[in-house]
């Protein structure tokens, strides 16, 4: 099971590929996450999403986009943003992180052309399809870190930076026109949305009530809503929820405690109400899911 693994303020864990190195590049399989859905988060990472067979969609600050075959997303650093399919249809891409500081070699060129594009806050994403100007030239490049990263030889790393920094000049030639603009509409409220999710994420394992999600990023119970279904497209209490479920996924796949333990650690108080979520969840009960993906549990 593929698993993002967050701080408290909602922010990703990023395991490098080499822990000096902030870089990774792999390829997935969206079906590795449970109900085929990452996790709603954040980083300071760029991220780099392209499209090599099926499609998804992808939610960037509320914004719901359609990937398919070939697409390539780039999404800026910062911005609340997570996978899915609700149709449930597989997709295998390449995902590349890589942080803005790997191009800090020098301090005039990254204050110059690096750090102007990750703070401009009317960046959130660049989509590139096969249609478009740019494409083929930004996917060979893509394609070719992926390359190099999966034969890996003696200084490929070099050549990585190297392909980074070309991306580099073909997204802020891009966007130079735009960089000193004023902030993108509603860009307060999807920071209030980041303290909403941080506070679900920290304080889940509690019985959570729609005033306390809407108090801890100072707004009134009808804007936190307004906030979630804009950004989110659920309410605060059914992401809560969803939150609570993927917890319990990596608890069952991962550990030997039992399901009513799990179902408490997750902040569920009765467990035949963990059970049935679930299930309407899932397709299956708890303890078929941990037979299905547990490797250490033995009934």
């Amino acid at each position: 099971m593929a698993d993002i693994e967050t701080m408290q303020d909602a922010s990703e864990i990023i395991h490098y590929d080499q822990a000096d190195i902030p870089l990774y590049i792999q390829g997935r399989v969206l079906s590795k996450y449970p109900d085929m859905k990452a996790l709603c988060h954040w980083h300071e990472d760029i991220e780099i999403i392209y499209i090599q067979k099926g499609e998804m969609r992808y939610n960037i600050n509320g914004k719901s986009i359609l990937l398919q075959e070939k697409d390539c997303l780039i999404v800026n650093s910062r911005q609340l943003h997570y996978g899915y399919s609700n149709l449930h249809h597989e997709c295998h891409f390449i995902c590349i992180l890589f942080h803005p500081g790997l191009l800090s070699a020098n301090k005039k060129i990254y204050n110059d052309y690096v750090r102007p594009f990750t703070e401009c806050e009317t960046i959130e994403y660049i989509l590139y399809t096969p249609q478009i100007s740019d494409y083929d030239h930004v996917a060979s490049l893509v394609n070719q870190i992926y390359l190099l990263k999966g034969r890996p030889e003696d200084g490929y790393e070099l050549e990585i930076i190297s392909t980074l920094y070309r991306l580099w000049k073909i997204f802020f030639n891009l966007y130079r026109p735009v960089l000193n603009k004023n902030s993108a509409p509603g860009y307060n409220d999807i920071a209030l949305q980041k303290k909403m999710v941080a506070y679900i994420y920290e304080h889940y394992q509690n019985s959570l009530t729609l005033d306390e999600i809407s108090a801890s990023a100072n707004v009134s119970r009808s804007k936190c809503c307004k906030i979630f279904k804009k950004y989110l497209q659920q309410s605060p209490i059914d992401f809560t929820n969803e939150y609570r479920l993927k917890v319990s996924c990596h608890l069952l796949a991962n550990t030997r405690s039992s399901i009513a333990q799990i179902a408490i650690s997750c902040g569920f108080n009765h467990l035949s109400y963990f059970s049935k979520i679930f299930l309407h969840k899932y397709g299956c009960t708890p303890t078929e899911y941990r037979k299905q993906h547990n490797t250490i549990y033995r009934i």
